[in-house]
């Protein structure tokens, strides 16, 4: 392609140097961020030759080459610009920016609840599993082992605010361990359990702030947002006292005065002021959810989907532990799974009715991916391209979360949707089923009745924002001497072999960069899936793409988001252009430090060319080594 051309065309369409605060690439994409998201023409960008994909995100245009194209595009780029590269943390703070403080508060909730969804995850799942056995055999919840596994299940839930002042301390810039005294303090056996409140015969009180009020002395289980408000407030104040402590007393001064200062003000003045503003937030959100008819739940339901195009969905997880905590059900799963599952259907619909080879082979694996619970592919990537689409999800969204209302619905964990739900929702198997069916039929009937084709090739249902496709050329009797049979392409890393449609990213997810499938790493070392010549590894040393001496031309991208890293726990033990032997290491990286750091390592391998191949399949799942077969390429 070329490049300086499709380069010049995306400065174009952005609206030139004047509308361009800054640029960057990571391996797959080019990173913008643009003064007015309105003066973008995105549909345009959508349709300039080797743009595989367009969305914003996280206040930042983001526009998907691909590896080995991206980089060179970017060159070319920044050269009609005018401009500096800019390092990816420059992109991220101007892109952090130019976002509003509402959406700034907004993910930072999510960056605070999402790190801890493994652990509410494995006290649901196991809270759901023993309540499902005892049904089964009824003497079990009389057993030793049901008392130990109950306790188990208990634990994350109990400890909540604990998990949340971590966690919260780390996105805040504190110490996480003066975090975790700060959410133990909120939780001291010495309070009143907060669910112990309404059987006991009085709550001990205490007169505060030189007896002008008193407060009960209950702790905040079942609170979160109080916790969250009490660790920014600590680790704001760490850091300014370590700016003002003579470094010589530093260590015993900052801690003291960090607890003591933050620890009266949690209890006397964050404790009793946010939680009874929590209070009123999630008592709203029942009395809409249980509304007569359903209507309440419907109307979450429809407007489910808006709030992802939004960006502002992180506030789901805030919510949805706040009434796990506050009342041991999550109410608000079910309508999730409703309108995923509708964006889904409406996707599915597309793909089976269009004609489009390239539209039907991006809508069909993001509708898949739907049904497990990742969006994104499918809303940004099919749905709210051609708009009826997504309006059909947003209604049977709505009438799949009508049903969950009627039927009452409840989960005993968040962070999982879709199919996945059925493993949280064990006391409502049937009521799930049919939300998800009632989602699915309204959601597909709709998206395939005002299905036309001619929206198929362009935007928002234009016919003339692409050309027709040209007549393909009827085939030969004879190939031309290319080499036909299939090509093996083998793990490049020793771990759990699982399908694409699992990663955590709605790029790889979606296969929108290509198919293949993912390794969960269980060592720091990736090595040369096949012989070939090494195309590019990137500085940052996070990804390497190959190509094989057939011209297979592969990915591999070590860990989800990992280019913010920039460099640091990876070390690459080849260039550009050296030519490797299936089994040569490639890169070196510190799987643990990665992991600690809060970063997913799953590691997509993506076959990048992948139209060149008639089919492409996974060939083995779960555990694999370094050199066995994962991937086979059909001719």
């Amino acid at each position: 392609m070329d490049y300086r051309k499709a380069a010049r065309e995306v400065f174009d369409c952005i609206g030139g140097r004047e509308n361009l605060v800054s640029a960057a690439h990571c391996a797959t994409r080019l990173r913008l961020v643009i003064a007015d998201n309105d003066r973008c023409d995105k549909d345009a960008v959508e349709n300039i030759d080797g743009v595989k994909g367009v969305f914003f995100a996280s206040g930042q245009l983001q526009i998907i080459f691909g590896t080995g194209t991206v980089n060179k595009v970017y060159d070319e780029f920044i050269q009609i610009a005018g401009i500096g590269a800019a390092t990816k943390e420059e992109v991220k703070q101007a892109a952090s920016a130019k976002t509003s403080i509402w959406k700034r508060a907004i993910k930072t909730l999510g960056d605070v609840f999402v790190p801890i969804i493994p652990a509410i995850v494995a006290s649901g799942l196991l809270m759901g599993l023993l309540e499902g056995l005892s049904k089964v055999y009824p003497a079990m919840a009389e057993s030793g082992t049901y008392t130990i596994l109950h306790l188990f299940s208990n634990a994350a839930f109990t400890f909540l605010p604990v998990l949340i002042a971590v966690s919260a301390a780390k996105v805040f810039g504190g110490n996480q361990f003066l975090g975790a005294v700060i959410g133990m303090i909120m939780i001291h056996p010495d309070l009143l359990n907060a669910w112990s409140v309404a059987g006991a015969e009085s709550v001990p009180a205490a007169d505060v702030w030189f007896g002008l009020y008193r407060i009960d002395l209950v702790g905040y289980q079942g609170h979160v947002i109080p916790v969250v408000i009490a660790v920014w407030f600590m680790s704001a104040l760490e850091k300014r006292l370590h700016k003002l402590v003579p470094e010589i007393i530093d260590l015993f001064v900052t801690p003291l005065v960090t607890v003591l200062v933050t620890g009266y003000l949690t209890l006397t003045v964050f404790g009793p002021v946010f939680s009874w503003l929590e209070n009123g937030v999630l008592a709203g959100v029942q009395r809409l959810i249980t509304l007569p008819f359903g209507i309440g739940a419907a109307l979450c339901g429809a407007l489910y989907a808006p709030t992802v195009v939004a960006g502002v969905h992180h506030m789901y997880n805030a919510l949805e532990a706040g009434l796990l905590s506050g009342t041991g059900v999550n109410t608000w799963m079910p309508i999730a799974t409703a309108a995923n599952v509708a964006q889904g259907a409406a996707a599915l619909a597309l793909a089976i009715r269009t004609k489009n080879k390239k539209m039907k082979s991006m809508a069909l694996p993001a509708s898949l991916s739907s049904f497990l619970g990742i969006t994104e592919p499918a809303i940004f990537g099919v749905n709210i391209r051609f708009m009826k689409p997504f309006v059909a999800g947003m209604a049977g969204g709505a009438c799949g979360a009508l049903v969950a209302g009627w039927c009452r619905i409840g989960a005993s964990a968040y962070g999982v949707t879709g199919l996945f739900g059925y493993l949280i929702t064990t006391d409502y198997t049937l009521q799930y089923t049919l939300v998800i069916a009632v989602s699915f039929a309204v959601a597909f009937a709709l998206s395939w009745l005002l299905f036309r084709e001619e929206g198929a090739g362009g935007t928002k249902g234009k016919a003339e924002a692409a050309p027709a496709p040209a007549p393909e050329a009827e085939p030969a009797e004879e190939t031309s001497g290319e080499p036909s049979g299939e090509t093996a392409v083998s793990a490049p890393v020793a771990g759990e072999a699982i399908p694409l449609s699992r990663v955590k990213d709605e790029t790889f997810a979606g296969e929108i960069l290509g198919k293949g499938m993912a390794i969960i790493p269980s060592e720091g070392r990736v090595f040369a899936p096949f012989d070939g010549t090494v195309e590019t590894i990137f500085p940052t040393g996070h990804a390497v793409a190959l190509k094989s001496g057939d011209g297979a031309e592969v990915l591999i991208h070590i860990g989800m988001d990992t280019v913010k890293l920039d460099g640091k726990y990876f070390t690459a033990r080849v260039k550009d252009g050296d030519a490797v032997k299936k089994g040569d290491l490639l890169v070196e990286f510190d799987r643990e430090k990665i992991m600690e750091a809060g970063y997913d390592v799953t590691t997509p391998v993506v076959v990048t060319n992948s139209g060149d191949y008639a089919g492409i399949r996974q060939e083995k799942s779960g555990a694999v080594e370094p050199g066995e077969t994962v991937l086979v390429l059909e001719k």
